[in-house]
Formats: C-alpha cells, sequence, structure tokens
C-alpha cells in the first residue's frame, strides 16, 4: 500500500513540475512574441509617417519660397530615422535609445516645418496640405497609442519573467528583460517659436 502512495505521489509531482516548466515556458513564448508585435506595430507607424513626409515636403516646395535649410533638415531626418532598423529580438537600452534619437531628430524637424508654414497663409489654407498635415497628426497620435501598448507589454512580460518561480526558469530558457520606450530628454522643454 506504501508503495502505491509513494508512486501516486512521485506521478502528482511530476505532473505539477511537468506543468510548472512547460506552462511557464509556453507563456514566456507568447509574452515574448507579443512583445514583438507591439514593437513591429510601433515600427509601422513610424513608418507611415516617413512615408507621409515627401508628400508634406513637395508640397509645401510648390507652395511657398521656403527655407531651404528647414527643408533640407526634413529630408535629412528623414533618411537618417530610415536607415536606423531595431531587432525586435534584441530590444536593448541602447539600441531603443538610438532608435528614440532618429525619431526625435524626424519629430524635431517636422516642428520647426509646421512652425515655419504659419509664415505662408496661402500654403496654410491649401486643401492638400491641410489633409497632409491631417494625417501626419493621425499618425503621430497613433506612434504614441502604439509606444504605450508596447511598453505596456513589455512590462507584462518583464513581470511574467521576473516573478517567482518563472525568473528561475526564464533564466535557464534564455528569456531576458525588454527595454521601455523612454522620453526623449529634450521632451521636457517646450519648442521655442518665433515669428
Amino acid at each position: 500500500m506504501k508503495k502505491w502512495i509513494i508512486i501516486g505521489s512521485l506521478v502528482v509531482v511530476a505532473i505539477l513540475l511537468y506543468n510548472l516548466f512547460a506552462g511557464s515556458y509556453n507563456s514566456m513564448v507568447t509574452k515574448n512574441e507579443e512583445v514583438t508585435r507591439a514593437w513591429q506595430d510601433v515600427e509601422s507607424d513610424y513608418q507611415r509617417r516617413l512615408d507621409l513626409i515627401p508628400n508634406l515636403v513637395n508640397t509645401v516646395k510648390g507652395y511657398a519660397e521656403f527655407e531651404k535649410s528647414t527643408l533640407t533638415a526634413v529630408i535629412e531626418a528623414r533618411a537618417s530615422a530610415s536607415q536606423v532598423k531595431l531587432d525586435p529580438t534584441n530590444l536593448t537600452p541602447e539600441a531603443l535609445k538610438n532608435y528614440q534619437a532618429a525619431q526625435g531628430q524626424v519629430s524635431s524637424a517636422l516642428s520647426r516645418l509646421l512652425v515655419t508654414v504659419e509664415q505662408y497663409p496661402d500654403l496654410k489654407a491649401n486643401q492638400n496640405f491641410l489633409e497632409l498635415q491631417a494625417e501626419l497628426a493621425g499618425t503621430e497620435n497613433r506612434i504614441k497609442v502604439a509606444r504605450n501598448k508596447f511598453n505596456a507589454t513589455v512590462q507584462d512580460y518583464n513581470t511574467y519573467i521576473k516573478s517567482f518561480p518563472r525568473n528561475f526558469l526564464s533564466g535557464m530558457f534564455g528569456f531576458t528583460p525588454r527595454a521601455y520606450f523612454e522620453a526623449d530628454a529634450a521632451a521636457s522643454k517646450a519648442p521655442e517659436v518665433k515669428f
């Protein structure tokens, strides 16, 4: 009788350990893939912004004798940002910071462009420009939402792999914490507008 109790106990322990390992591993894989998908959503929205910029620049060029330096800054920032790629499986704080810096240059150049446009009333009234400006504003909102969702997904993943007893298992299986999107240091200062 004792022999069957010991065998039964061992079977129950084996099933519990299997569920702990398999269930935890599968959940870590799922959460890891959710982080990757959330990052790809962020990249998609940034790409949408990069795709809109040439249309905006061309519309502005065609409508105003414009500051070449402002247009050049927008074009160069877009080109620079399109060169910075980030592997979603290797979202280190340094790599994410470099990506954010490139995107920050685009945001800054676009802000300068839109401020300078204020000097051209005909351009501000142009339907194409207004539509592009609305598209760009919508895209900026999408980027914000995608980054917030990415950070929430990263938080869920990081919390899951750091919680006991999964913190032991995550190290064994190679699951490491992911980096968060952080605000650009320059974002704390309001842009200076001069006319």
